[in-house]
């Protein structure tokens, strides 16, 4: 079979996302632009001791449905397994750990029926693994959607950059095996300059998708701001409490890191713990 080069690949399915999200962000900026800066929710400020409770909340929404959400969570790592399969098996070597690092930006997606079930446990409503549907319910799933293909965006924008930074470090003769692209990255200075420039192109995407999405999903899952109105919002609280949030950014980092040591499994534990803790942050960080 004939593959595409991953950037022209890539450039294609950004364009085409575009066009999927033109009608439905246009729709929202319009509805925030009706709309005042007044009328957004409040944000606070919080400390470290409310990242440590908002763990231990997630952690006993985990343990209340482990069960059902352990099932669930299951998919994340074995579709991470299988994407990084075929990247492998189709002379896409230097694209697998992209891929697989790239998962955080996804990750608030990912998340949406778990802030759902925390939502539903707060109300004291029963909760099942079916609830995790009732996110096509919430007051802003339309700008969820819209939110959601932008985050794709920008993973398809990490990806380009990453096999940029191939492009002009190690390549652009693609790797013969996956021993020998190892070696090459961990022996040659080319090497260790794609690793440095990497790191740092993907700590920028993750830093954007931190901001923006951290307060937006929840806040959409619980009413309707509007897309801009809701990452506003989202940028408000990070810039309110930029040391708490800093400190979130390496949780989640660090978590999500050693979930996906042993083969992504850890992420069957990881995902959900970040995801319903996430809800109860947003529970912190805005007004009721």
């Amino acid at each position: 079979m004939f593959i595409r080069n991953p950037i022209g690949w890539s450039v294609d399915q950004l364009a085409a996302m575009a066009k999927l999200t033109a009608r439905e962000a246009d729709r929202h900026r319009r509805h925030a632009a009706e709309g005042s800066h007044a009328s957004l929710p409040a944000v606070r400020r919080i400390t470290i001791a409310d990242l440590r409770d908002a763990l231990a909340r997630g952690a006993a929404d985990l343990g209340a449905k482990r069960a059902d959400i352990f099932a669930l969570c299951l998919v994340y790592p074995l579709a991470g397994l299988i994407l990084a399969r075929m990247a492998a098996g189709s002379g896409m070597i230097p694209l697998v750990f992209p891929l697989v690092s790239g998962f955080a930006l996804v990750g608030p997606i990912a998340a949406l029926g778990l802030y759902e079930i925390s939502r539903r446990r707060e109300e004291g409503l029963p909760v099942s693994w079916t609830d995790v549907f009732g996110v096509v319910h919430a007051p802003g799933f339309g700008a969820i959607v819209a939110l959601s293909v932008w985050l794709l965006m920008i993973f398809l924008a990490w990806l380009i950059s990453a096999y940029a930074i191939f492009l002009v470090t190690l390549g652009p003769s693609p790797p013969s095996s996956v021993s020998a692209f190892v070696s090459d990255v961990f022996t040659t200075a080319a090497g260790w300059a794609m690793i440095v420039v990497g790191i740092g192109v993907g700590f920028l995407f993750a830093v954007l998708v931190l901001t923006v999405s951290v307060v937006s999903f929840p806040l959409l899952l619980d009413r309707d701001v509007g897309l801009s109105g809701a990452v506003t919002t989202s940028v408000r609280a990070v810039r309110a409490n930029p040391g708490p949030m800093a400190v979130w950014g390496m949780i989640v980092a660090g978590g999500l890191f050693f979930g996906a040591l042993p083969a992504l499994v850890g992420l069957i534990i990881v995902l959900p713990l970040l995801g319903h803790a996430t809800w109860h942050l947003y529970r912190k960080l805005v007004e009721h």
